[in-house]
């Protein structure tokens, strides 16, 4: 994620935390200080930093629950709104994305009861609405504060836990589609009311509301896609016409193809035809400026292009561009040659083809009445 930067890793998950995180610390500070001096600015930024290593348990609460089932998470990014766990995908068995889903609250929960039963920590219901007015101790309020983010998140609104949830046990009548469709409609329309109630003095409430329709909305179009390009392979989307480089080819040659077609990308294959690496049009612009156009292409191409053969399956490849945001992803013949490659371009164009196929009205049917015959 853009404007982030990373802090430190956890068994392969990288911790990032944006920039705007820094803003609130700042706005909470001046806040506090203006009510009670540098005191309540010191104990009020303590108290946020504490609750967002809450979240931070609570996105890794997701984490290790997804690879249980073999699921990857890149990186989680703490934000001014909370947490984002980058998690490979999300399973499609509804048991086990209830079990991921819940993973989270379930942390907050946990560290509720620890901070109660463990430092003897006190509160009641009505501290979760003003934590930052409380009057307990510390530990009382952030053990308030884990029970408000477990309340919080188990709210159905997609795609936050309770939205998954809520998906989850939809799908089992419904489908995964159509399950994502009606909870990510669910989700947008819980946004409104959030955005109702923010208008009435709560601007963060207004925020969470955009963060919710927008995330269901990319969630929907997501799904619907990738259901899209389900009974393909990646021999049917691939670019099969396209121009190649070799490795001893120079920018200059590059350029030169890059006017003559209409490729952006250009794959760098060694004389038996293997991929080695690719060539965009921002890198070659970008070695025209620096070092010129006699510079050879292997010293300004991609190498970390991935392959698929020609009978993977496509969802999986638009999944993995998805996930990785690559630009392309070559495919190989049964003898490792490039046979052509998959760009997130070409693949929309299918997905945006099937759309206008599946939204033409089918034709009535055929009578199955025999046509009447003269005596």
């Amino acid at each position: 994620m853009g404007w982030s930067i990373r802090l430190f890793n956890v068994g392969g998950t990288a911790v990032r935390i944006h920039l705007t995180f820094f803003l609130l610390l700042a706005w909470i500070a001046a806040i506090h200080w203006t009510r009670g001096g540098v005191a309540a600015a010191v104990d009020g930024v303590v108290f946020i930093t504490l609750l967002f290593v809450c979240v931070l348990l609570h996105e890794f609460g997701h984490v290790f629950a997804a690879r249980r089932y073999g699921i990857g998470t890149s990186d989680v990014t703490l934000l001014p709104i909370g947490g984002l766990a980058s998690l490979e995908r999300m399973p499609e068995k509804p048991g086990q994305e209830i079990f991921v889903a819940l993973a989270g609250p379930a942390v907050n929960l946990v560290i509720a009861l620890a901070l109660v039963v463990v430092l003897g920590a006190r509160f009641d219901l009505t501290q979760m609405a003003q934590l930052q007015e409380a009057t307990t101790t510390l530990a009382g309020r952030v053990a308030a504060a884990n029970v408000a983010l477990c309340v919080f998140n188990l709210i159905p609104a997609f795609p936050m836990d309770g939205g998954r949830v809520l998906r989850a046990l939809l799908a089992i009548p419904l489908g995964y589609t159509r399950a994502t469709r009606v909870a990510a409609t669910i989700g947008q329309g819980l946004a409104f009311l959030f955005a109702f109630l923010g208008l009435m003095g709560n601007p963060l409430l207004i925020l969470i509301a955009v963060f919710i329709f927008l995330a269901a909305s990319g969630e929907a179009g997501y799904v619907q896609a990738r259901e899209y390009t389900r009974g393909y392979l990646a021999l049917h989307a691939m670019i099969t016409n396209f121009q190649t480089l070799s490795p001893s080819s120079s920018v200059d040659d590059a350029t030169a193809l890059l006017l003559r077609t209409t490729q952006q990308e250009f794959p760098v294959v060694d004389a038996g035809g293997a991929l080695q690496g690719v060539l965009t049009r921002e890198a070659m612009i970008a070695a025209l400026q620096s070092s010129g156009g006699a510079t050879p292409v292997v010293d300004v191409m991609d190498r970390e292009v991935p392959t698929v053969p020609e009978n993977a399956c496509l969802d999986n490849v638009f999944q993995s561009l998805q996930r990785t945001g690559r630009r392309m992803v070559g495919v190989v013949d049964p003898r490792g040659r490039l046979a052509g490659y998959i760009t997130a371009e070409n693949l929309s164009e299918l997905i945006m083809i099937q759309s206008s196929r599946a939204a033409r009205p089918a034709p009535p049917p055929a009578s199955s009445q025999r046509p009447a015959t003269a005596a």
